[in-house]
């Protein structure tokens, strides 16, 4: 039985992620600043501390595969000086320590998957408009494109040590338990689709269940390493996403304009992504053989609500 060890395990990706680790019988241990007692078999915590630089030893000594998923959520607060220095350490301090403890400890590591995210690339071109955005296309220079470089780079090392490193790019995750999703469905239960800026930029979204299944990929696929673009194959308009979870939800809609200005009000910088439009490529992950549960926006919000 192998063992994976999972840093974010805590969270909407990691839990889902646990789940299905589990039921293909894996083990799993969650790195957490506060181990509990599982009563799942197969299913153990272990402490870690990015602040003090330290993880548990046995947890290491245990493991074939690691996912990183640790960081703090992006969008959860407005971005303050002190909230964007927080997203950026969450991610940078503990992939350098995931680095630090692969280094310097015995282990029997193979494959880490790790996160990182379509910020990377910045607002769409004639181009990406066309063929959409691809792995090898430069880095942007706002906020959540240089967080997402020294994101990846942060566990870049690995790859020195002999370990396969996978790195998904993720785009906009739809699931059932919050996230995006959920602030969608709060005006569109009342048919409300509320429509940001001209409603025309791209998003680049994927399924949760698909998500999950991609990182299992990656720990199971020993073929694939390097970066690829976990989005679905089908990227649509926010205008279009809106008034399908609305039409979805209540079988019809009222356009509700949000103006650019007032989310810039209500979001600050956060509305500059909320606004931009990326257009992001899924052929890479899809030539390396990767089949998709839910390819279209359809088929996932079918699931989903």
């Amino acid at each position: 039985m192998q063992t994976v060890l999972i840093t974010g395990g805590t969270g909407m990706v990691g839990t889902s992620l646990t789940q299905l680790l589990l039921s293909k019988g894996y083990q799993v241990i969650i790195l957490t600043r506060k181990p509990q007692t599982s009563p799942i078999p197969n299913l153990t915590y272990a402490v870690w501390d990015i602040a003090k630089g330290t993880i548990d030893p046995l947890a290491f000594e245990k493991a074939d595969a690691i996912v990183h998923l640790a960081g703090a959520g992006v969008a959860d607060k407005r971005w303050s000086k002190k909230r964007k220095q927080e997203i950026v350490d969450s991610r940078v301090m503990s992939g350098a320590l995931l680095v630090k403890y692969l280094t310097a400890h015995t282990h029997q590591v193979k494959t880490v998957v790790t996160a990182s995210a379509i910020g990377w690339y910045g607002p769409d071109t004639e181009q990406s408009l066309q063929y959409g955005f691809t792995e090898t296309d430069p880095v942007d220079a706002a906020f959540l494109g240089d967080t997402c470089k020294q994101w990846e780079d942060s566990v870049k090392p690995i790859e020195t040590l002999g370990i396969r490193l996978v790195t998904l790019r993720i785009g906009i995750v739809l699931n059932k338990q919050g996230g995006a999703l959920a602030e969608f469905i709060k005006p569109a239960k009342f048919g409300l689709a509320t429509i940001f800026g001209t409603g025309n930029q791209m998003v680049s979204w994927i399924h949760q269940n698909d998500l999950c299944k991609m990182i299992l990929f990656g720990i199971q696929t020993a073929s694939l390493k390097g970066v690829y673009n976990a989005v679905s194959p089908d990227p649509t308009s926010n205008k279009d996403l809106i008034i399908a979870i609305t039409k979805k939800l209540r079988g019809f809609y009222l356009p509700i304009p949000v103006p650019a200005f007032v989310l810039n009000i209500m979001l600050g910088e956060m509305s500059i992504e909320i606004l931009k439009s990326a257009k992001v490529s899924s052929y890479k992950i899809q030539e390396a053989d990767f089949k998709f549960d839910y390819p279209t926006l359809n088929s996932a919000l079918h699931e989903l609500l």
